[in-house]
């Protein structure tokens, strides 16, 4: 079928749904339009990058300047800054012609929603609109409500309680507006059903769970796991990631240190913030910033930590970990959206003694490293599969085609 894809943000390895929704929908056959923004030469290349998997692929350049001004226009109304950071009047226009030949339009997020709402109100006299998929991804207003009381960065809980009452509000509309809303978890998708007054209908909201590429994260025999190595992963300018690295760093790594003052961290992510550069002032922790690769640091750790304190949806860095074979020791809050079996695929801990204490008796113990790390791999192989998943989302653009007629 044709597909449009309006994504808010260039996929590439890192927004790794949409990238991996428009690769293996290529491979089973389907023809896909690309419409989506850009903003520096590095985000350009990327783009270059996915026409392989497209039938055509549309840019906007938007440089950061304008999605700041876009957020402070938006000040004072009720639209979450959210809606109209990706916002671009010249891709409303290749929208509106693109879609004369899609079977279905998939658009990605809340930064995206409102290109679909336009496309609504724009073919709403029109016989012919194709039925359009809102993939949410995450309710944003759970993460903002769990930000606003925990995130370590002052910033960060400020702007999350300012947004909190008008996203909520948005979204609590939005479920109602699309043939079909997308999540990536049932905590997200019972989020979303809590601030709907349906009012109108029972919204149609599916869970489309993330997945890993099982070919490009795997273990590699070549490298050789270092002994007593922590890996975190993770896009650091998230204030999530930071609360996360924090609170391990304080809470959880110098108990660690009591036992075992060999064990060295491993800070693997995008954009560090300047508290997370200066954590590399301890010898004893890397931060690496923006890899081409993660994998060799994911392949060399002994084990990976994930000591999420608040979160949405799927944690990818947990997923990729897993698939390289990695043993991963995650607080309950990275793995809910999981069907791991704690103590097997992962293990589990939540205070920050208990967390401490698995890790080092994880150190200890090669065969449970190599036993945790193995079925992890079998756990993303058998549930997280990037096939399974889109083989799934195809019949949901078969059902809200069907519906249609």
């Amino acid at each position: 079928m044709n597909v449009l894809f309006v994504v808010p943000y260039v996929p590439n390895l890192i927004r790794v749904r949409s990238y991996n929704l428009l690769r293996h929908l290529s491979v089973r056959g389907h023809r896909l339009t690309l419409l989506t923004v850009w903003a520096n030469e590095r985000e350009r290349e990327e783009v270059e990058q996915l026409k392989p998997y497209c039938h055509r692929v549309q840019a906007v350049c938007l440089p950061r300047w304008r999605s700041w001004w876009n957020c402070l226009c938006a000040l004072p109304d009720s639209t979450p800054l959210q809606a109209v950071y990706s916002w671009h009047p010249e891709l409303t226009m290749r929208l509106a012609e693109a879609s004369r030949e899609a079977d279905v339009v998939h658009i990605e997020h809340l930064r995206g929603v409102r290109y679909g709402l336009y496309l609504k109100s724009h073919l709403a006299n029109h016989s012919r609109r194709p039925p359009i998929v809102w993939d949410s991804v995450d309710s944003i207003s759970l993460l903002f409500r769990q930000a606003a009381e925990r995130s370590k960065r002052r910033l960060s809980r400020w702007l999350t309680r300012f947004e909190l009452r008008r996203t909520e509000q948005y979204e609590g509309q939005l479920v109602n507006q699309f043939e079909r809303v997308l999540v990536t978890s049932p905590t997200d998708k019972e989020a979303l059903l809590s601030l709907s007054s349906f009012a109108r209908r029972l919204p149609l909201i599916t869970v489309l769970p993330n997945g890993v590429d099982l070919e490009y994260f795997a273990p590699n025999p070549r490298i050789v796991r270092e002994p007593a190595t922590l890996v975190m992963s993770g896009k650091m300018s998230y204030h999530a990631n930071v609360t996360m690295l924090l609170h391990f760093v304080k809470d959880i790594l110098p108990r660690i240190w009591s036992r075992r003052p060999d064990v060295r961290l491993c800070v693997v992510g995008k954009d560090p913030p300047r508290e997370v550069q200066a954590l590399a002032d301890n010898p004893a922790i890397a931060v690496t910033g923006t890899v081409k690769d993660v994998r060799p640091y994911l392949q060399r750790a002994s084990i990976a930590v994930a000591p999420v304190a608040y979160g949405v949806g799927i944690q990818n860095k947990v997923l990729e970990a897993m698939a390289c074979a990695t043993p991963v020791v995650a607080t309950p809050s990275a793995v809910s959206a999981l069907r791991v079996q704690p103590g097997q695929d992962v293990l589990v801990a939540h205070e920050p003694q208990a967390f401490a204490d698995t890790v080092w008796h994880l150190l200890e113990d090669p065969q449970q490293r190599l036993r945790v790390g193995q079925a992890g791999r079998r756990y993303v192989e058998t549930q997280h599969p990037w096939t399974a998943i889109v083989a799934q989302l195809e019949e949901v653009y078969n059902e809200v085609l069907s519906a249609r007629f």
